[in-house]
C-alpha cells in the first residue's frame, strides 16, 4: 500500500510550463517506492479520467498518451520518492484534475497498453487550468 499526494497544479497561460509533482509513502519494508511503477492520468469536467504518462519502478522506461508526447515529460526521484510531470506547451485542452497513481509494486514490467490498466492507488489530484 502506498499513500500519494499531488502538487503543483495552478491556473496558467497557453504556452505556459508547469511540473506536478507526486509524493509516495508506503511503509512496506519490502516494497518501497522504489518498486512501484507510477503514472499521471487526468480528468477534465465531463470527461472520463484517461491515461496521461506512465513510469517503470526503476525510471528508465516511460510512456506517454499521444495528446502529450512531445510536451509532457515523467521523470521520478527514488531517492525522495518523488514522481513529476513537466508539462510544457500548455493548451487549452489540458485542463483537467492530475491525479498520480501506482500500481501494487513488485517491480512490475508493462507495455504501453498495459501500464494504463495497471494503477491501484489514486492520490487526491491537483487541478491544472489553462486558460487567456
Amino acid at each position: 500500500q502506498i499513500q500519494l499526494r499531488e502538487s503543483g497544479g495552478a491556473l496558467v497561460e497557453p504556452g505556459a510550463s508547469l511540473r506536478l509533482s507526486c509524493t509516495g509513502t508506503t511503509r512496506h519494508a519490502v516494497w518501497t517506492f522504489d518498486t512501484y511503477a507510477m503514472g499521471w492520468f487526468r480528468q477534465a469536467p465531463g470527461k472520463e479520467r484517461e491515461f496521461v504518462a506512465g513510469i517503470l519502478w526503476h525510471g528508465a522506461e516511460s510512456f506517454y498518451a499521444d495528446s502529450v508526447k512531445g510536451r509532457f515529460t515523467i521523470s521520478r526521484d527514488n531517492h525522495k520518492n518523488i514522481v513529476y510531470l513537466q508539462m510544457n506547451s500548455l493548451k487549452f485542452e489540458d485542463t483537467a484534475v492530475y491525479f498520480c497513481a501506482a500500481d501494487a509494486g513488485r517491480q512490475g514490467h508493462y507495455t504501453d497498453y498495459s501500464i494504463r490498466h495497471a494503477m491501484e492507488n489514486w492520490g487526491q489530484g491537483t487541478q491544472v487550468t489553462v486558460s487567456s
